[in-house]
């Protein structure tokens, strides 16, 4: 027979585990509905056949892994990740200024800054990338502009290009690398800084030395969240590119709804996939190192 001391530190488990369960049963749902169960679903289609009219034929090949190192689809994937990346360079450069900048405001300033950073979400993104349409055409402001201060004698062809699409990408995805930077940058210890300038360390030594080492792991999050959608990012490639610039999420997209190649475009989703897992297995393992050396400083 258990002594009451036990059956009382057992009921308490049990409330504590109940209480748990309450708080984290929301989220464990929604993670398992829209998250594991759909995951799956994409890689036990990567498995199957296509069937003769579309969807999915209940036999194992691996015919469709062997189809992505086709050139042509590796052309496609090399160009994303090239866009991918120009575009979070691009927001990098720009990003981290801007968030070092607002970090630096007086507090009364930095929430309205802030929400200057975030107000193009407001709008709809479909509508924001229309603008840019009609900014980058040849009767466009921008063409209309510069030939009126003569810089110009005839409009640039600036619409359907690589650059477009790289242009569009960076404005719709820029707050999402300055966010997370402005979060290291606004916890860093100034103490840190004024340390370093003391024993001698100039503006420039004490910002590669302490500051950006420190706010690295936030600077990494938003190159993932910069990197990551503008990979898998179709509606701009469509509406900026002109169809002439194809990156993987268009494939993903036309393997689903117009080739209806699920298998298939269940490969592409799932090297999508992997690439996000190796980025934030990247960033964890240089964020544990930072930390560590933090520890042992």
């Amino acid at each position: 027979m258990t002594s009451p001391a036990a059956q009382g530190r057992g009921a308490e488990r049990r409330r504590a585990l109940g209480a748990r369960f309450v708080f984290l049963g929301p989220g464990l749902f929604y993670v398992t509905v829209f998250m594991a169960i759909p995951l799956l679903l994409v890689l036990s289609y990567a498995f199957l056949k296509r069937g003769r009219f579309g969807g999915v034929k209940m036999e194992f090949t691996l015919d469709n892994f062997h189809r992505v190192i086709e050139s042509v689809y590796v052309s496609v994937i090399g160009n994303s990740i090239l866009i991918a990346a120009i575009t979070t360079v691009l927001a990098l450069l720009i990003g981290y200024p801007t968030a070092y900048a607002i970090a630096r405001l007086p507090r009364k300033w930095r929430n309205l800054a802030l929400v200057l950073v975030v107000l193009p979400f407001w709008t709809n993104f479909l509508i924001r990338t229309y603008a840019w349409i009609l900014l980058l055409n040849s009767e466009g402001p921008l063409n209309k502009g510069l030939m009126a201060v003569g810089i110009l004698h005839e409009p640039l062809d600036l619409l359907y290009t690589r650059g477009a699409v790289v242009a569009g990408l960076l404005y719709a995805y820029l707050p999402l690398m300055i966010l997370p930077i402005y979060a290291s940058v606004e916890r860093l210890d100034n103490s840190l800084i004024e340390a370093a300038t003391n024993l001698g360390a100039s503006r420039a030594r004490a910002f590669f030395t302490v500051t950006l080492p420190l706010t690295l792991p936030g600077t990494m999050i938003g190159a993932i969240f910069v990197f990551v959608p503008s990979l898998g990012n179709f509606i701009v490639p469509e509406l900026l590119g002109g169809g002439k610039t194809v990156m993987i999420g268009n494939l993903i997209r036309d393997q689903f709804l117009k080739a209806r190649d699920w298998p298939f475009g269940a490969v592409l989703a799932l090297i999508m996939v992997a690439l996000l897992i190796l980025l934030f297995a990247g960033q964890a393992a240089i964020s544990r190192r930072i930390n560590g050396r933090g520890r042992h400083a």
